[in-house]
């Protein structure tokens, strides 16, 4: 066997055994719910409306048809299945390692360079973002198609292949329906005709022992060179604009009003320099690092650094030019993310140095290699430093690697290691509060809100928390605190009237019940309110005609139908059950929802013990409970109660006076 085939094996094996852990993660709360786990078009798998779906919707602001039909292979045939999900990012990843070995293995004919780099790029603990986030498939599956058109193009420039050309091309355009960030791919292929292709004159690389020869750049080649990558960048420019309409349709892209232009500019050399120094020093990663003030010193300091590192790299472009093209590698990739088009409120992402680091590893593993050959090293020397390099990186990805095992955890680490990161407190509340640990969740919604009192969506939270705790007059001052801001907010006046309902102001919970009717006639949860109002009241048959003018305003959302059958099939009233009409909603939602919600399968499983079907009851809350174990969910107590009333073929029943949204959720 050749050594690059062994190299390749070695790499992809232990990739593999590295990542084994996320075969045992979670979905998280954090973007999982868009691609995967609330995506009712993506969990039905892959069918026609799902393709068309794709390539139509610019849905999480995004538009990445591949991206798309990827998640929607993975639940065609893995289901609910996470660990699986979670898998294929690996395969994805594992896949890359071995393409980026065989990319520089083909263009410099080294053995060990490459090695290092893939070896690098495999197991550096910033990459675990990329490959252990489901929601970041984009990222490893686009990562997978550039380097294909890379290949490819190396294939076309030594064969002289038109054939191969248009292969690269195609790869290009599936790379860029994966993740847009790949627009800047054209420029890379203009760095390895720079090196080590050496085709923009008659330059060649350095040749120990020799001079450095004389680079005369010839216009007409860079022409030649430009224009022979013209479908690539009008494919990149297509794709660009694309992106930005989406995501400024999605109001994902922050005006100058919300993120000034000197603070974007202060930022993109501090992130740049905070990249670097995480791909040489990986301590304190986050999921999220907030945006902050940037002291003038730490600009300062960063742009000398990032202009010093430039300049030196230029000084070297004929003695070194893997410095060169490494560098600008990196800095190039990063432009699309560096936040002069500021999406989200975030100063950087561990995520967007999956494919730029491969630039830094370049310049690095190449420059061990020169240093060995000048320095005349012992044979074994860069073999041994690459696998003791390698091997820092494997033991801290895998220390890395455990904070991504589900929501809380991940959270945890981002608060501990960031300040005033809003945004990881408010999600680590949201874990707890899933997680029935509606205290706890209080304490960090609380943080959050003492960060940025102004995000009406935190006090919302606060309060849904607070009514769980039995505080509804603290829930409804939170509610209210932002009714004044937010007047025509029918979500919020709806949470108002249900606070209201909890402390007996019946007149003015149906007030508030009814301005969130009128503000959205298509709203349901108004009428779920008011229906639990009226079985407080003693009044069933007002109740039960609210919870079917529930069922009329949102007919295909399997919440509402599993809302509305859950009194109609367990109501200890007999005056309020519908055995009939509450199996057809449960079985409805059900079907919606795929089979995969937890809420909707339990309260399935209240319709058929209600009609006396006490298998189907016991399974269908059966896989509620896996469900819902798989999700991390503690609080399912209620679940195993069920269970074992229907094993021994007994109903379940309440009175439905409580204000919270009745069944298990």
């Amino acid at each position: 066997m050749s050594y690059s085939r062994l190299a390749i094996l070695l790499l992809v094996f232990i990739t593999l055994v590295a990542y084994l852990p996320v075969s045992r993660h979670a979905f998280l709360q954090y973007d999982d719910n868009d691609y995967v786990t609330k995506n009712r078009i993506v969990q039905n798998g892959l069918t026609l409306a799902g393709v068309e779906w794709a390539f139509t919707t610019g849905y999480a602001s995004n538009w990445h048809p591949v991206t798309w039909l990827s998640h929607m292979t993975d639940c065609e045939l893995f289901k609910f299945n996470a660990g699986a999900h979670h898998f294929i990012n690996v395969l994805f990843h594992s896949a890359n390692t071995a393409l980026l070995f065989l990319l520089l293995f083909r263009l410099t004919g080294k053995i060990w360079p490459p090695a290092l780099v893939a070896a690098l790029f495999a197991w550096h603990p910033l990459h675990v973002e990329s490959v252990a986030w489901i929601a970041e498939r984009k990222d490893v599956l686009s990562t997978f198609f550039g380097l294909l058109t890379m290949l490819s193009y190396v294939k076309f420039v030594r064969e002289k292949s038109r054939r191969h050309f248009w292969i690269a091309l195609f790869y290009f355009a599936l790379g860029l329906m994966s993740k847009p960030m790949l627009v800047t791919l054209p420029f890379l292929l203009l760095l390895l005709d720079f090196w080590p292709l050496g085709r923009l004159a008659s330059f060649k690389p350095k040749v120990v022992g020799r001079p450095a020869p004389t680079i005369n750049y010839q216009p007409s080649i860079i022409n030649r060179l430009l224009l022979e990558k013209l479908p690539f960048f009008l494919l990149a420019l297509a794709s660009c604009v694309v992106t930005f309409a989406v995501q400024s349709h999605g109001r994902s892209v922050d005006s100058l009003e919300q993120v000034s232009l000197l603070h974007r500019l202060a930022n993109a050399p501090v992130a740049t320099g905070g990249y670097l120094l995480k791909m040489f020093w990986p301590a304190r990663l986050a999921v999220i690092y907030p945006l902050a003030p940037i002291p003038p010193a730490v600009f300062a300091l960063a742009l000398v650094a990032l202009l010093l590192i430039s300049a030196a790299a230029w000084r070297w472009r004929a003695d070194r030019p893997y410095f060169l093209a490494g560098w600008l590698w990196f800095l190039v990739s990063l432009v699309p993310v560096i936040g002069l088009v500021q999406v989200g409120s975030a100063a950087m992402a561990d995520r967007y140095t999956y494919l730029p680091s491969i630039g830094i590893f370049i310049a690095l593993a190449f420059g061990l290699q020169e240093l060995s050959d000048r320095f005349h090293w012992p044979e074994k020397a860069l073999p041994i430093l690459s696998c003791f390099m390698a091997g820092i990186c494997l033991v801290l990805m895998e220390g890395q690697l455990q904070h991504w095992r589900d929501s809380e955890t991940l959270f945890r680490q981002a608060v501990a290691v960031t300040e005033n990161n809003q945004i990881a407190h408010g999600n680590l509340g949201l874990a707890l509060e899933l997680q029935g640990r509606p205290a706890e969740a209080l304490a960090e919604y609380s943080e959050a809100v003492a960060i940025n009192p102004n995000r009406y969506q935190l006090h919302f939270s606060i309060g849904n928390v607070l009514q769980k705790l039995g505080r509804p007059d603290a829930a409804l001052a939170e509610y209210r605190q932002f009714l004044a801001q937010e007047p025509d907010n029918a979500e919020l006046h709806n949470a108002a009237g249900g606070a209201l309902a909890a402390l007996e102001k019946w007149d003015a919970a149906r007030d508030e019940f009814a301005e969130a009717m009128r503000l959205d006639t298509n709203y349901a949860m108004p009428h779920i309110g008011l229906a639990q109002l009226y079985f407080r009241q003693g009044r069933p048959t007002n109740a039960v005609g609210e919870l079917w003018l529930a069922v009329h305003a949102e007919p295909y959302n399997p919440d509402t139908l599993a809302a509305a059958a859950c009194p109609l099939a367990a109501n200890q009233n007999d005056a309020a059950r519908d055995a009939d009409g509450a199996l057809v909603l449960a079985l409805k939602a059900n079907e919606l929802s795929h089979g995969l919600q937890p809420r909707v399968l339990d309260v399935l499983g209240m319709a058929f013990a209600n009609n006396g079907d006490f298998t189907n009851a016991a399974a269908s809350v059966t896989a509620a409970l896996e469900l819902a174990e798989a999700a991390d969910r503690r609080d399912t107590n209620l679940l195993r109660l069920r269970l074992d009333l229907y094993q021994n073929h007994r109903p379940w029943r309440e009175a439905f006076t409580s204000t919270n949204v009745p069944a298990f959720n």
